[in-house]
């Protein structure tokens, strides 16, 4: 499959798996709306879909989504098969990213020593 075409569809599932989130049609409890999907990877062959999840909340939250999104990955899943509309749906692999939070981090880290930096 050509790379256009993966981007594509890589495009298609973060959409509704966004979707998905945001109606609350994926019915838990530990799912936070403002959850969001950071980005989806498919491999070459189609056959499996990692998508990442990212929150400006806690990472215990964001956690907690994740397992709650993985527990209703079947659900999602057939979901995606009725929006996709291709011969084959990607298996769909949850993990959390946290690189919105690092980055948070990071900015304190520099801030921090901007602010030393300048009392010597």
């Amino acid at each position: 499959m050509s790379e256009w075409a993966n981007k594509r569809i890589e495009a298609k599932i973060a959409e509704a798996i966004g979707t998905l989130i945001v109606t609350g049609e994926i019915k838990n409890a530990k799912l936070s709306t403002l959850c969001s999907v950071s980005r989806v990877d498919v491999s070459p062959d189609n056959a499996f879909a990692t998508v990442y999840i990212s929150s400006p909340l806690d990472e215990e939250t964001l956690k907690e989504s994740v397992e709650a999104l993985s527990r209703a990955s079947a659900f999602i899943q057939k979901r995606l098969g009725t929006f996709l509309k291709t011969r084959y749906t990607p298996k769909v692999r949850f993990k959390a990213d946290t690189s919105l939070s690092e980055g948070q981090r990071i900015n304190t880290l520099i801030d921090q020593l901007n602010i030393n930096g300048n009392d010597a």
